[in-house]
């Protein structure tokens, strides 16, 4: 294997709890590291510090949970160029790989194997500045959109940014109510009172396990 290591904040086996994968066992690789800092979120911990693996390391540990489906996060895990390197060393193995990014760096040298998870920024983030739109030129129907709200603001942007960029058309879209900030009744009112082409969803591992890291 190349001569390659990234700083990992864990490497844990848990059910996805997002994204067109949820419920299904997956092993997480965290990365250390984010340029975003975003209101709500809810990996502060893998801002720094870390242990440096080499790829075959993370290879080795992810192997060892003899799953089928892999999710590289943050953190930002775009942060470490070298995460390329992982993406396609897990594709190469059979895995079924995801990558869960903020939509600040651009996608356009990830392993097209991957299914990748793109935010676009919302206003009540702090954040909505950072948004790349030019990565939206690069996604298929491989790969997933998603909006994290945090208020009704928020939905109206995001509804229009998906009609400017007909976002529905170029991948999975997906909303979700910010953790104690937004009634995830009213959100999925919304999105049935407005007839949206997208998909609703809660954070599953938040519901079985609260906000515990490695779950």
């Amino acid at each position: 294997m190349v001569d390659t290591s990234l700083r990992i904040t864990e490497i844990f086996y848990s059910l996805q709890g997002e994204s067109l994968t949820v419920g299904v066992p997956t092993v997480f690789v965290r990365l250390t590291g984010c340029p975003l800092r975003c209101q709500y979120c809810d990996s502060e911990y893998a801002f720094h510090g870390g242990t440096r693996l080499s790829i075959d390391e993370i290879l080795a540990k992810v192997d060892s949970y003899k799953a089928k489906t892999v999710c590289v996060t943050g953190g930002e895990p775009l942060a470490q160029p070298d995460c390329l390197v992982l993406l396609t060393a897990l594709c190469d193995r059979g895995y079924r790989v995801s990558l869960e990014t903020s939509g600040a760096l651009s996608i356009a040298d990830v392993d097209t194997r991957v299914s990748r998870v793109v935010d676009l920024k919302t206003p009540g983030s702090g954040e909505v500045s950072k948004n790349l739109y030019a990565n939206i030129d690069y996604l298929t129907k491989h790969d997933q959109i998603k909006f994290v709200l945090c208020d009704r603001q928020d939905y109206d942007w995001a509804c229009f940014k998906i009609a400017e960029y007909d976002l529905t058309q170029k991948a999975h879209v997906f909303m979700s109510p910010s953790f104690g900030q937004i009634n995830p009744t009213e959100l999925a009112d919304w999105i049935v009172n407005d007839n949206l082409d997208v998909r609703f969803q809660l954070q599953l591992h938040k519901i079985l396990w609260g906000d515990k890291p490695g779950k």
